[in-house]
């Protein structure tokens, strides 16, 4: 299969000149791999991109001093398929020996700052520990998700059995580099009511949409507009750190948006799109005619039923600004969470050390029952039990009671009254996509958009990604799935940027999506949805496990706790288009899944 798990290029250790920002436009002169999972595409970021001959005729600009050398260990220290983080006075580094030939680049990932060297090394990539990215050894070039920025390469030589790394000094620091983007050629007006690409949304799908396309060579204009009024960030986080600002959460200033002319409209609604003209109406009477249009709007709060819906202090946790007023309005006071959905679950953790209470809704039996089976969900509400939060199940809401329209109480149907100075609601979502019931542009009966597998709706040059859609999944033989995680979201946005510029390509990934609480982090893999059995490997007790869902006689997911690199290790066995069957996981051995490639 395609994806993370290409066939890579022969390994050849270069030296990565494009590390300075005033040189980055350099880097186009770089070999590059194929940008997977995409495995079908050009190499990626094309603009000036020569053949590995062209490579050495670049010219050697940069100043001696601005490079580190060291030699880091001997020739015989690693064998093939070994990592080790090795230091270089400046910085640490990763090296790597795969098929006999050594290669080094940037030893965290640039998402979260993960140790690649406790990651999974295979097939000329690495993948992240915690999150499931992966980066090709060879160029450091990001090749799944999620994350936006790939990672630096440095020069590697052996000289007397010594293995001797040369690096950038400024690329030892920032541990990341982005791809080199093309800029928009056209003389445009940003009063022109035309864009040749016009994305609505400002998430994952829709950020990955603009800038593989900037990387992919296109030269013409793009505009991507939002309701938000923050350039993009990192939303997950909303609920795992409610004090964090949008700058913290920023994932691209508007500086970077600029410099690669990406146009970025804040605070615009789009209410209606008319695919026979190709034009977007907007809320405040702006219409802007496009050529290509990438609807990725995302997901809103379930609508729910109950009584005192003016009640101030009750909040949906969509931006930055509610997580903060949440923070500072539970300090010391009793917090209600409605819901047991992954974010309601977060916000609660993340308030157990602010809060004078925490109480949790929830209409099921436990937490994450649908999602991670009952097991799991009991050992994980132990969890949440030991650290004072009071769990409501079976339950729901019934009225919101407030005072002088502050909230002072909540009531749930089964008459019990709880006292809450703070209310969160996560009890799930529903598509973002009422602006498009007139539109023409097929949607299912729960309002998903419905795409095919190069993200195309039916409305001719209308593409869609991201949580609002369904679209084929080829590991369930091509039926239309909705996965609304964090990192699908990137790949749709890079498999529709393709797919506009003529270069369709096909989804070759393995979901994967994870949750922090009390510290704890809960990593997962694959498409569980109809699982019928669980079977769990480890101590649930002591929260380090390891749980394998199946299908019939196949794994087709699978979650753990403290049990790294194991999801990831399954990642690369299913992405590779193997099966994993239930028999293999029952016996009690899995060692053949741990990896143990790093040092």
């Amino acid at each position: 299969m395609g994806g993370c798990f290409s066939k890579p290029k022969p390994v050849e250790v270069k030296v990565e000149l494009s590390l300075l920002d005033k040189e980055k436009e350099m880097d186009g002169l770089s070999p590059n791999g194929k940008a997977s999972p995409f495995a079908d595409c050009r190499p990626n970021g094309a603009l000036g991109h020569g053949s590995d001959d062209d490579s050495t005729q670049l010219p050697l600009y940069h100043k001696p001093r601005d490079y580190v050398e060291a030699s880091v260990c001997h020739v015989k220290d690693l064998e093939n398929g070994q990592m080790r983080e090795v230091d270089l006075g400046s910085g640490r580094a990763l090296l790597i020996k795969e098929h006999g030939e050594f290669s080094a680049m940037a030893h965290k990932c640039p998402h979260y700052g993960a140790p690649l060297v406790k990651g999974v090394l295979s097939k000329g990539h690495v993948r992240c520990p915690w999150h499931g990215a992966c980066f090709n050894i060879a160029t450091g070039d990001i090749e799944d998700f999620p994350g936006l920025d790939s990672l630096p390469t440095f020069q590697v030589r052996v000289e007397k059995d010594k293995v001797i790394i040369r690096a950038n000094k400024q690329a030892l620091q920032s541990q990341k580099r982005s791809k080199p983007m093309a800029r928009c050629s056209a003389v445009i007006n940003s009063s022109t009511g035309f864009s040749h690409v016009l994305i609505i949304g400002s998430g994952p799908a829709a950020l990955v949409c603009a800038e593989t396309l900037r990387q992919e060579g296109f030269t013409d204009r793009i505009v991507m507009c939002t309701m938000d009024r923050h350039p993009p960030y990192d939303r997950p986080k909303l609920s795992k750190s409610l004090e964090s600002t949008a700058e913290q959460l920023r994932l691209r200033s508007m500086e970077f948006l600029q410099d690669h002319d990406i146009e970025l409209f804040t605070e615009k609604e789009v209410v209606a799109i008319d695919v026979k003209t190709r034009s977007v109406t907007f809320e405040d009477g702006l219409r802007m005619e496009y050529r290509k249009l990438f609807i990725a709007t995302g997901s809103k709060p379930k609508p729910m039923t109950y009584k005192g819906k003016d009640v101030r202090n009750v909040f949906h946790l969509q931006t930055p600004e509610d997580a903060n007023s949440v923070a500072r309005l539970a300090n010391n006071k009793n917090a209600v969470i409605v819901g047991t959905s992954f974010v309601g679950m977060e916000v609660a953790a993340a308030l157990t050390d602010k809060a004078h209470s925490v109480s949790v809704i929830g209409i099921e039996t436990v937490p994450f029952k649908k999602a991670l089976g009952e097991k799991v969900g009991k050992a994980i509400m132990k969890l949440f039990e030991v650290n004072r939060v009071k769990f409501y199940m079976l339950n729901e809401l019934s009225e919101m009671i407030g005072h002088h329209g502050q909230l002072k109480e909540v009531v749930l149907k089964s008459g019990k009254v709880l006292r809450a100075d703070v209310c969160v609601i996560g009890a799930g979502s529903v598509p973002a996509t009422g602006f498009l019931k007139q539109s023409g542009i097929h949607m299912d009966s729960k309002g998903f958009i419905t795409v095919n597998k190069m993200m195309q709706t039916n409305a001719d040059g209308v593409f869609a990604g991201g949580d609002v859609v369904i679209f084929p999944f080829p590991p369930r033989n091509n039926k239309k799935v909705n996965i609304p995680h964090w990192q699908m979201a990137h790949v749709h946005g890079r498999v529709a940027a393709l797919s506009m510029m003529g270069r369709a390509t096909e989804i070759k990934t393995v979901p994967y999506f994870w949750s922090a609480m009390f510290g704890k982090t809960i990593r997962y893999a694959g498409y569980g949805d109809g699982f019928d059995d669980v079977i769990i490997q480890g101590d649930l007790d002591e929260l380090r496990f390891v749980a394998f869902y199946t299908r019939s006689e196949e794994v087709v997911a699978v979650a753990s706790m403290n049990y790294d690199p194991i999801v990831s290790r399954v990642a690369e066995v299913l992405g590779s288009g193997k099966t994993i069957k239930k028999r293999d996981v029952e016996t009690g051995d899995i060692s053949w899944l741990i990896d143990k490639g790093s040092q």
